[in-house]
Order: C-alpha cells, then structure tokens, then sequence
C-alpha cells in the first residue's frame, strides 16, 4: 500500500459529530492488499488475461469486477470466475495485517457504545461473508454483530445500498452516519447513501478522493472518537 504525501489535507474540518461510523475493512482497518494482488493476479492468469489487479479494483464486488473484465461472459462462466476467486481469497490470507490505528478507534467505538448503550458502529464491506471471516479472523479484533457483507445486498458498491444497510441495522439515518472508505467505489457508495465520508489514502491517490469525501486521512491513527453530548465526535488526534 502507498501512502501520498498530501493525504493529511481536509477537505471539510473536523470535529464531525455523528451518531454511528460505518467503517470498511480493507485498506481501511487491514492491509490486505498483497493477499488481494496476489489472489486477482492468480485468477487473471488462470482465465488467460493479461490485465492486471489496479486500484480502482478496490471496494468492488467480485462479480462487479469480473462483470467487467469478462463483458462477453454468459452468467454461468462468471458463477464459475466468481466462486474459482473466492476460493483463492478465502485460502490465502498470509501477511494480513492491522492498519495503525484500529485497534485504538475500534476500542474507543466500543467504548462509545457501552456509554451509550447502543451500538456505535459496524463494519460495511465488499467481501462475502465467508471471505470476511477468513480475514477478520487474522486481526484477533471483535467483529460487530451487524456487519454488512456483499451477499447480503442486492447491488454492492458503488450502489449506496450497503450502506444504507449498514445505517440501518443500526437504527440510524445515513446521514447521521460517518462513513471511512479507502476507495472509489466506497467513497461513491457512502456519499450516494447520504453518509459524511472520510476517505484513507492507503489504497487510492489522494487526488482521486478529494472531490467526492468530506475529509482526508493516511490513516485511523490520525483520528480520535469520543462521546460528545450523547454523540461520537470524531477528530483529529490532538486537535
């Protein structure tokens, strides 16, 4: 993963005051970028092309993606893509790591979330299911019971139905919500469910994020959450 110089600058100030965070998991709260590279390499390879995993493939459901690279597909040859990529995925999870800072704001959400007796936050991601656990599994982290996965939705980002989901299993208006994404695709997804965004520069250009997310960060380590007034504030870490 590559960091930009530039990805501390904020497009809208904090503090921002919501009432839930929708958080993302890869690029986001794990780097699982290599095992991701090298999983979609593997398949490409497999399927006889010569395209390449990118950024912009980042935050997209597996089907959306192969939707793309194999537009003359018949729907049984993309079941058979979809489930021959989710057997690489889920089978190689080595060098899976935890991006700095999540532990500290996971802890601080759940912390949150026993002051305010109701949950703080979920997980909005673009695995299925069993590929989440399969990586969640590695971080030794607490999972949120409301986790919403690619299987559990219609239409996966950039759609803003996941996160209108994830909004409201949590019983709360998006637009209360803060989303954190680290891609195109996710940033779209949370602002078209009407969330406040905040994007991390870990798997996509600064430059490509700026016009779409209310601010920039490198990473959760820049960040702080605490209960303000019955709300999550969330800032920068020493402001």
């Amino acid at each position: 993963m590559t960091t930009t110089p530039d990805a501390a600058r904020t497009v809208e100030p904090f503090p921002l005051d919501v009432d839930a965070i929708l958080l993302d998991m890869d690029g986001t709260l794990v780097d699982s970028g290599a095992a991701v590279e090298r999983s979609w390499n593997r398949l490409l390879d497999e399927l006889g092309l010569e395209t390449r995993f990118t950024h912009t493939m980042h935050g997209v459901p597996a089907r959306l993606s192969l939707r793309q690279l194999l537009p003359d597909a018949s729907e049984e040859q993309l079941d058979a893509a979809h489930r021959r990529i989710e057997e690489i995925e889920i089978g190689d999870v080595d060098g899976i790591e935890v991006l700095p800072g999540t532990a500290r704001v996971l802890a601080e959400l759940e912390a949150a979330s026993a002051a305010r007796g109701r949950p703080a936050w979920t997980i909005v991601t673009s695995c299925t299911r069993e590929l989440f656990e399969a990586r969640w599994a590695t971080t030794g982290l607490p999972a949120p019971a409301a986790t919403v996965t690619a299987d559990q939705v219609t239409r996966g980002k950039p759609d803003p139905e996941p996160f209108v989901t994830g909004a409201t299993r949590l019983g709360i208006a998006p637009a209360r919500c803060l989303a954190v994404e680290d891609s195109l695709g996710g940033i779209r997804s949370a602002g078209g469910a009407g969330c406040r965004t905040v994007a991390v520069t870990t798997t996509t250009p600064a430059a490509d994020l700026t016009d779409l997310a209310d601010a920039l960060i490198t990473s959760l380590d820049d960040i702080e959450v605490t209960v303000h007034e019955g709300r999550l504030r969330v800032q920068r870490r020493g402001a």
